[in-house]
């Protein structure tokens, strides 16, 4: 069995809360994670489940085994309750594990029955970090990390992420309140394919579409909230230079991106005008969701000034301030790395990295160019400075 790199997370979590929330994609691994720490299961999106559970809630709440409830935002009922239980002893942690298929955004009865009674962990597909089998991670930019998708099951792919994505537009979305048919949506999610790397314009998408841009924003909101697309924002600094303020497009997986493009073979990636900006979106997805798992405070944004001067990825997290640029060459040019120092040197990063598929690292800890394993390992490497920093303030 693959491990997942949000479990130590989790673990410490419920040592210091009363409840954790485990978010993400529908399929991405929730409740097999969940029931690896273990507790009593619960299914809410099945009415024997809910019946079961509100016949067993005095005999849950006074004992000692934990409560798993999938899918929590489709019974909303259940989270005042929740929050008498932990209210009536606060002394408890680790009690219950909610799992949810929307952003905390989304899931209002979260926010506001159960603040500051649980702490929120986001899980995404299967990371490179996570997979050990060359053939996995040679398949994971091309089909997607989801456990049931083509990284584990390459031959029923194409299937399985057409299923996936009618299931979404046909049932998730509309269940959550989407205000579209879904038809609209599966429209919607094409245009937004086609866009994917590129900059959010919502009054641009919302003519190509024949509504207005609040209308639009307000149905990606919804696709955003099923974590199937991220609007990475626009870092801002005081430069001379005019700078690009608009938000950044990336779908958060890959495989689903190319069953929408209908990209099915590395060949037809290769050769298909999305290659770079999916590329791109694939670095970008890993890099966060890693941070994600190991749990590192930080924010992320995209940089660019109107004179065409660019970086695909900031990240912020404490001291650090980490400048990258996304490349989809196995040769970077000289020229590359000096406009991404340039660049570094206009947001004041404390770290330049160029990411490519070069097969061999060069740099120091100042400025790098190297591929995505060796990246990857230097985005877990802000954990430890995390760590580190922590214990000298303890110390």
């Amino acid at each position: 069995m693959l491990r997942r790199a949000s479990a130590p997370l989790l673990r410490s979590t419920l040592r210091r809360f009363p409840a954790a929330t485990i978010v993400g994609p529908r399929q991405c691994g929730k409740t097999t994670l969940a029931r690896e720490i273990g507790g009593e299961y619960f299914d809410l999106e099945q009415e024997s489940d809910r019946v079961r559970l509100d016949l067993e809630w005095t005999r849950l709440i006074a004992g000692r085994t934990r409560v798993i409830l999938d899918e929590a935002q489709t019974y909303p009922a259940v989270f005042p309750r929740l929050r008498a239980a932990i209210d009536a002893d606060r002394s408890r942690n680790g009690r219950f594990i909610l799992l949810g298929s929307v952003s905390p955004a989304l899931m209002h009865s979260v926010s506001e029955s159960l603040a500051g009674r649980m702490a929120v962990i986001e899980l995404t597909p299967f990371l490179w970090t996570e997979l050990t089998a060359r053939p996995m991670r040679s398949r994971l930019w091309l089909m997607g990390g989801f456990p049931d998708g083509g990284v584990r099951r390459p031959a029923s792919f194409p299937q399985w992420a057409n299923s996936y994505l009618r299931l979404i537009t046909e049932r998730d979305l509309p269940a959550l309140g989407i205000p579209c048919k879904p038809q609209v949506t599966q429209k919607l999610l094409r245009m937004m394919a086609a866009l994917n790397g590129q900059q959010w314009n919502a009054s641009e998408l919302g003519r190509s579409m024949g509504v207005n841009y609040q209308t639009v924003t307000r149905y990606v909101d919804f696709i955003e909230g099923a974590f199937l697309l991220r609007r990475l924002p626009a870092f801002h600094v005081n430069l001379s230079k005019r700078l690009v303020k608009a938000p950044k497009i990336h779908w958060c997986d890959t495989g689903l991106l190319h069953a929408t493009l209908g990209i099915d073979s590395d060949d037809a990636l290769r050769h298909h005008p999305a290659v770079g900006a999916s590329w791109e979106s694939f670095v970008v997805e890993q890099a966060l969701g890693t941070l994600a798992a190991l749990g590192v405070p930080h924010s992320a944004f995209h940089f660019r000034t109107g004179d065409g001067y660019k970086l695909d990825l900031v990240i912020e997290s404490g001291r650090e301030r980490w400048a990258i640029d996304i490349k989809l060459t196995s040769d970077p040019s000289p020229h590359d790395l000096a406009r991404l120092e340039k660049c570094a040197s206009m947001v004041s990063a404390t770290r330049a990295i160029l990411v490519s598929q070069v097969a061999t690292d060069a740099g120091d800890k100042r400025r790098l160019s190297c591929g995505i394993e060796r990246f990857l390992g230097e985005i877990a490497s802000l954990a430890r400075l995390r760590d580190g920093s922590r214990r000298r303030a303890n110390g």
